[in-house]
């Protein structure tokens, strides 16, 4: 047997071998299980792993939004005209007895609304009427800012599961400040604490699952669903947004039955009264222009128009990753005006859920961070992707393989001396050589130089890119 029959057969073995073991890898997606096993084991909240300290302090800039509704109409509304509000901004940063009241508030000259500055509605002034009922009952704060104490504080403290056990339970929080379980609404179901706190997701999110966030604003934990494919800075994402039936009413949403603490304090689609866990206080959630809410609480404000791409809360998640890499949260903080007995001046009111302000809480990954999250999402596809270049190699050999046969053929039937290139033979070769280095040690070689050179910084990044959506 020539020199070159033993060349035709050896690339003819390697070829078959090649397209074999390659297309067996693809069916069983060894590489991809492989790489997403190793996810699962390296992303856990444990102090001094690499993710932990990212995850304490996420490098993106969270930015704030306010916007305030100004009442135009004041004096007509409190004689029982629909009010008319004007919004305005955005503005941007990093148990007493009625009648006994009502006097209080006519002899300090506090009415239903007051002119104040966008600094003192947030960050706090001392009201006259507070300041007096402070005086007989300490634990009323004299002090009314909207964001009054929050800046610089926290919402308790969180015991979160590492995901050691189960990648799933990646990030998810455990208790609040010491509970597994809430007490401020009327089923077990309704005062369960799911999900995480908004900073962290488990890595290989589904389109198909929910996403639970518990969020002590709200009280409660909500759930978001997928929405649609996007793209943020070269970087694929899922978005995740809360449906209709997470503020839906009982009626539209038998589960949400739990969050009516009476019937009179159960409320119609697209609010929450969040009155159990704000010392009795008539606060009304809802999104911003009452999105996602029905008609009449739309109409019964002239000014509001909600708008989807204005008014919805969102979360754009890398899917292998769990990464965020942009959020908006967009909230709105509303007071339930009622006719109260004692209280003169609200027997001309309409009764209605009356819009304050709303925020819009954003953050897109900046041009760096992304630049580095797309070259490890790269490592993450040739990995995952590995078994294709073994079955390119070998189709690859497989042309080299019929070339070599049909030169050979023709060589047979001509009588003349062909001259096969040399070069062919090399290269053949030298992709057998390779090839067959390939099938020897397809996961042990690659995987070690992967590990080595390419995985650990990937896990050093991934954790860079947690930011915490306080929804």
């Amino acid at each position: 047997m020539t020199r070159r029959s033993c060349a035709i057969y050896v690339v003819g073995i390697i070829c078959a071998h090649l397209l074999i073991v390659g297309i067996g890898l693809v069916v069983a997606q060894v590489f991809r299980t492989l790489m997403h096993n190793r996810l699962k084991k390296e992303i856990v909240l444990v102090e001094g792993s690499r993710v932990f300290e990212s995850w304490k302090k996420p490098p993106p800039p969270v930015y704030m939004e306010f916007f305030f509704f100004n009442v135009t109409n004041a004096k007509e509304f409190e004689n029982g005209a629909k009010p008319k509000v004007t919004q305005v901004g955005p503005y941007t940063y990093s148990f007493f007895k009625a009648p006994m009241v009502s006097l209080w508030m006519s002899s300090l000259g506090s009415g239903f609304f007051t002119t104040r500055t966008v600094e003192e509605l947030l960050w706090g002034y001392e009201d006259p009427l507070l300041a007096r009922i402070a005086t007989t009952s300490p634990d009323v704060e004299k002090v009314f800012g909207l964001m009054y104490k929050k800046n610089g504080s926290n919402n308790g403290e969180f015991v979160y599961h590492t995901g050691e056990q189960n990648y799933m339970d990646y990030g998810r929080v455990e208790t609040w400040k010491g509970q597994s379980q809430l007490t401020f609404w009327t089923s077990d179901q309704s005062n369960s604490i799911n999900g995480s706190d908004g900073s962290a997701f488990h890595p290989l999110l589904q389109k198909n699952e929910r996403i639970y966030i518990f969020t002590p604003d709200l009280c409660r934990s909500i759930y978001m669903e997928f929405e649609k494919d996007v793209e943020v800075k070269g970087i694929p994402a899922y978005r995740f947004t809360p449906p209709r039936s997470v503020l839906a009413s009982k009626e539209e949403n038998e589960a949400n039955t739990g969050f009516c603490v009476s019937p009179k304090e159960c409320l119609g689609t697209g609010l929450l009264k969040v009155s159990p866990c704000r010392k009795g206080a008539p606060v009304v959630a809802s999104f911003p222009h009452f999105y996602l809410a029905e008609n009449k609480y739309v109409d019964a404000i002239e000014g509001m128009s909600p708008e989807r791409i204005h008014h919805q809360t969102f979360l754009d998640l890398n899917p292998t990753t769990g990464v965020i890499v942009r959020a908006n949260k967009r909230a709105q903080i509303n007071i339930l005006i009622e006719k109260i007995s004692g209280f003169p001046k609200t027997r001309t009111l309409n009764e209605t859920v009356f819009p304050v302000m709303f925020l819009n809480e954003s953050v897109v990954i900046d041009d760096a961070s992304a630049a580095r999250v797309q070259k490890l999402l790269l490592i993450v596809t040739l990995v995952s992707n590995f078994p294709l270049i073994i079955v390119a190699l070998g189709a690859i050999m497989l042309a080299v393989f019929l070339v070599l046969l049909v030169r050979a053929r023709r060589q047979q039937n001509e009588v003349k001396r062909i001259v096969f290139t040399k070069a062919l033979y090399a290269v053949s070769l030298l992709c057998c050589c390779f090839c067959f280095v390939c099938l020897i040690h397809p996961s042990v070689s690659l995987w070690v130089f992967i590990s080595e050179h390419l995985y650990t910084p990937f896990i050093s990044y991934l954790g860079q890119y947690h930011y915490k959506v306080p929804l």
